[in-house]
């Protein structure tokens, strides 16, 4: 869904809730200037995401009404919006005023919520995300089993927990699923209890078979996926890795391309005189970062900690001259 039509929505859901008699195909055509098979379709989103009454008019015109709360308190299905608010949010620049607006409806929507429906709605759109496909992804990845995401889908909408045969065991693994991480490989973060307290990870590609059962589960109220995530470069946590890196990209073309990303949703970059870009975050997972840093060949320097340092010595090339 384009920012256009997301905005359109909300006008929409506005009308329909602000106009006792609800809104017709015709004002619609009129208010936005389209057609009238824009305006059935305008009207099919509507009813996706509240709840709409059908009202006919002394003509026998059809009219469409949403109660007034659904849009100036709180949607009626907002796990849905935050699904058509996420959409549009994924296509946009993240520093686009119109981006900053829709954030501000999206969290404004979850302020109101209840803390427990708040999270399962944010569980329930990020799920919709990456199960269904809707975030266009390219390169190298693993395959995934349809009927395994939509077993992963459920469990995480309950929560419940999921029965699942994964990798060479035979016997099927209870657990209790948190989330999903994508990248080249998706992993669900999930508990085994019969394992212990701690979250894993499990591969995606690695569940053969998996199951929603009826047994609900209480999710840790101080579980944030973002924190969680951002504890690790790539997918292995390592409590005794965990340190603060520092990474040095040489001036000109290098420190360029290196503003360009995002290493850590809590780096801080510091442009230095010599024209260099410093990029400090706090993290583990030393091994991925090799793996990362080697495209880069000798145009970064690992400064700190300095057994990531030791780990890159000798092994950056110069003859690598497509930065990433």
């Amino acid at each position: 869904m384009s920012f256009q039509k997301a905005t359109q929505l909300l006008r929409l859901a506005r009308m329909a809730a602000a106009r006792r008699q609800g809104v017709s195909y015709d004002q619609i055509i009129e208010e936005f200037n389209v057609v009238k098979r824009t305006a059935l379709r305008m009207v099919e989103a509507l009813q996706d995401v509240f709840e709409v009454e059908r009202l006919e008019d002394a003509e026998r015109r059809a009219r469409f009404r949403i109660p007034a709360a659904a849009v100036f308190d709180l949607p009626q299905k907002p796990d849905t919006t935050l699904e058509a608010l996420d959409l549009a949010l994924r296509g946009m620049d993240a520093d686009n005023a119109h981006a900053a607006a829709l954030r501000d409806l999206r969290d404004g929507i979850l302020a109101r919520m209840d803390q427990d429906k708040a999270r399962r709605a944010q569980v329930e759109a990020e799920t919709f995300l990456q199960v269904y496909g809707h975030v266009a992804t390219f390169g190298p990845r693993t395959r995934k089993d349809p009927e395994v995401l939509e077993a992963i889908s459920k469990a995480l909408r309950g929560p419940f927990v999921l029965s699942m045969c994964y990798g060479r065991d035979e016997a099927p693994r209870v657990v209790q699923p948190y989330g999903i991480l994508q990248g080249v490989r998706g992993y669900l973060v999930a508990r085994q209890p019969e394992r212990g307290p701690e979250l894993r990870k499990y591969r995606l590609d690695l569940i053969r078979e998996a199951s929603c059962g009826n047994t609900s589960f209480a999710l840790d109220e101080d579980f944030d996926i973002e924190a969680y995530v951002a504890e690790s470069f790539g997918v292995w946590h390592d409590p005794k890795q965990l340190a603060e890196v520092v990474w040095r990209f040489l001036p000109g073309e290098p420190a360029k391309r290196a503003a360009e990303f995002v290493f850590h949703p809590k780096q801080v970059v510091e442009n230095a005189e010599d024209g260099s870009l410093i990029v400090r975050f706090t993290t583990s997972g030393w091994t991925e970062m090799t793996w990362y840093l080697y495209q880069w060949g000798d145009k970064v320097e690992v400064l700190a900690p300095p057994e990531l340092a030791a780990m890159v010595d000798g092994h950056q090339r110069s003859d690598i001259n497509a930065l990433p």
